[in-house]
């Protein structure tokens, strides 16, 4: 590991009272939820415009080979915050608890708060934001949950953070307006109607009329209510060094976007098919104008935080890590081939999200430090979500526990210190087939079909030669494949929870290369 380190900024007069006290940086990680590593401007995105958020690679370092811990949302939040690698982690998948009812049923849930959230983490699990608020820091999060439920052990609140809001439950997320949102551990209703995702336009509308889409955009736009959360908590945790996690929801489906940003798109874009919600969530009449005007909201605000932090004179003493939870999605009406969300890599079904090829867990990352991490810089270096516990370690101060799988990366963001790599890089997912991954070097090694009893695969790219992992070299390379099993041997525990298992691998079918 890196040493511990800590600085102070200098600021004007205007500022010094606010950060004289604050001797560590304040740290805030943003994660977007389902943004594909192409999907913002400096990435490559050649149709959504992101022009704050490519200030921030401007300003500080781009990382060009960082990855989700895994495919979809609940498993690469917990292996976020604990700094362990899937298979090590509690939470290897989704978890909806469906054994207390109709957890999918949105009136079910409106009426009953103990059909809502995830299932919970153990109540012994230590996360990222315990070990900072040990260490000195106010700890705050806006957004999604998705690692428990009320009425549990397992709240934001519980975990680690002074102050939460948001949604509580992922599946409640499924609406941008929805009838209730948490603050700490209490529902705050809001204002508006019961619209239950997965509802289709009315009987006998006009897809191509406007009006016919009017119960899909109601009152409370719940990222405009979070994001006054945000700015709240900056401005009252100023005197003294603060993390806040914002882990925002866009620009996972449904299409719900304010409307000043879906008519810049629909000017951009012109005329398109409306999405009827055949692929779930809810219809849209500019699907692409939606999407589009989502993710540059999202960005929108990114710009308003950081005016903020250098309004506050924050800025100069504050770390800002971008990125996003998994790969982009095709249902909901999110298009993957229109916006080339993965590129180079394949965003589109079987490849993006819920996969553990290149679409569905390399994603955008960037840090930016003013004074500490070099403007307009890149790296290569291979890293994941379970770094971030052992790399705010160094910043923080806290002290690092030894079961994490992470690695420190500030070395490489500040250019000072020798950065230890990563000897191999993990996944395991036991859903959509089941899957296991392990990248060695420029190797990697895909395993599927791992639970729906069809034959397993076994695949292996060079991820230098072949980025986009077209081309199964593993009858050619039985060396790569022994030294990934002995990996898969050495570092995978049996799931604690029944569901996370995979008959294949208990079988011993992965162990023996068969």
């Amino acid at each position: 590991m890196a040493g511990t380190l800590f600085w102070s900024c200098k600021e004007s007069p205007k500022t010094e009272s606010k950060v004289q006290s604050n001797t560590k940086p304040n740290i805030i990680y943003i994660l977007a939820d389902d943004l594909g590593y192409a999907e913002i401007g400096v990435f490559g995105q050649e149709k959504i415009e992101t022009p704050n958020i490519d200030a921030l690679a401007k300003s500080g370092m781009r990382f060009t080979q960082h990855y989700s811990s895994a495919p979809v949302c609940a498993p690469a939040r917990y292996m976020l915050l604990t700094g362990k690698h899937a298979g090590h982690a509690y939470i290897r998948s989704n978890s909806e608890w469906k054994e207390r009812g109709e957890v999918w049923n949105y009136k079910a849930m409106a009426k009953d708060s103990t059909l809502e959230g995830q299932g919970p983490m153990p109540k012994s699990t230590i996360t990222m934001a315990h070990r900072l608020k040990e260490a000195g820091y106010t700890t705050g999060m806006v957004g999604k949950w998705g690692l428990g439920a009320p009425h549990t052990h397992s709240l934001p609140t519980t975990m680690g953070f002074d102050f939460f809001y948001g949604f509580n439950c992922q599946r409640q997320a499924h609406t941008y307006y929805p009838l209730h949102l948490y603050k700490n551990e209490n529902r705050v209703p809001l204002a508006n109607d019961t619209i239950a995702p997965n509802t289709k336009l009315p009987e006998g509308a006009d897809p191509n009329d406007i009006e016919s889409y009017a119960d899909f955009n109601l009152t409370d736009y719940a990222p405009d209510l979070m994001f006054e959360e945000l700015t709240n908590f900056v401005e009252r945790s100023s005197d003294k060094p603060f993390f806040l996690y914002w882990a925002s929801p866009i620009p996972h489906v449904a299409l719900q976007a304010p409307q000043r940003w879906v008519d810049y798109y629909i000017e951009k874009f012109g005329a398109e098919e409306p999405y009827l919600g055949d692929k779930g969530y809810f219809p849209h009449k500019n699907p692409h104008a939606a999407y589009a005007a989502m993710v540059s909201y999202f960005d929108e605000n990114i710009g308003k935080l950081v005016e903020q932090l250098k309004d506050e004179g924050l800025y100069e003493n504050t770390l800002i890590v971008f990125t996003s939870d998994n790969g982009p999605s095709y249902a909901g009406g999110a298009d993957p081939e229109f916006f080339e969300s993965a590129k180079p890599f394949e965003g589109t079904h079987g490849r993006g999200k819920g996969y553990l090829y290149e679409g569905g867990i390399r994603v955008p990352m960037i840090a930016s430090w003013p004074k500490h991490i070099q403007a307009g810089t890149e790296s290569d270096l291979q890293s994941a979500h379970y770094d971030m516990l052992a790399t705010f370690a160094d910043v923080a101060g806290y002290e690092l526990p030894d079961d994490t799988d992470g690695i420190s990366i500030l070395p490489t963001m500040i250019s000072e210190g020798e950065q230890v790599e990563h000897d191999f890089m993990y996944w395991e997912f036991p859903s959509y087939g089941g899957q296991i991954a392990i990248r060695i070097g420029d190797w990697k090694v895909v395993r599927q079909n791992l639970t729906n009893n069809k034959p397993a695969t076994l695949e292996l790219y060079d991820l230098k030669k072949d980025p986009t992992e077209q081309n199964n070299v593993a009858e050619q390379h039985p060396e790569i494949i022994d030294r990934a099993i002995e990996i898969f041997k050495e570092q995978r525990e049996t799931p604690e929870l029944e569901h996370f298992k995979m008959p294949a691998i208990e079988g011993g079918l992965i162990a023996n290369n068969k």
